[in-house]
């Protein structure tokens, strides 16, 4: 598998763990000391992965049959960082999420996600 491959993999369990508020899926996601941030309603919300997985069980997944939108518009990848910008939707808002990628042990893990709330 190339990094591209590898990261977008990362990028669809995140994804589909956003949809369906799968909390493994979403673990194995993002890094344990990753950080979510953006401006929500108003709001800067400046979350842990595990602030921001609660928050994702809290709204629920979205019915079985949907198909989750997932944009991926950049990867940008040097050595063992990356940048992706994925556009998605989730309960029915559409984000832009500009993902920080670190390869740590051989597998990629996001480290942070600052994300902007379309209007």
């Amino acid at each position: 598998m190339s990094e591209e491959q590898a990261i977008r993999a990362v990028v669809h369990l995140y994804v589909d763990g956003m949809a369906f508020a799968n909390e493994p899926a979403l673990r194995k996601a993002f890094h344990p000391r990753a950080t979510i941030i953006g401006n929500y309603q108003g709001a800067l919300e400046w979350m842990t992965r595990d602030e921001f997985i609660s928050a994702i069980a809290e709204q629920g997944s979205a019915p079985p049959d949907t198909i989750p939108l997932m944009e991926i518009e950049l990867i940008d990848i040097e050595g063992d960082a990356a940048s992706v910008k994925v556009v998605d939707e989730f309960a029915g808002m559409r984000f832009s999420d500009y993902l920080s990628l670190v390869k740590i042990d051989g597998r990629w893990s996001v480290v942070n996600k600052v994300y902007h709330l379309h209007r």
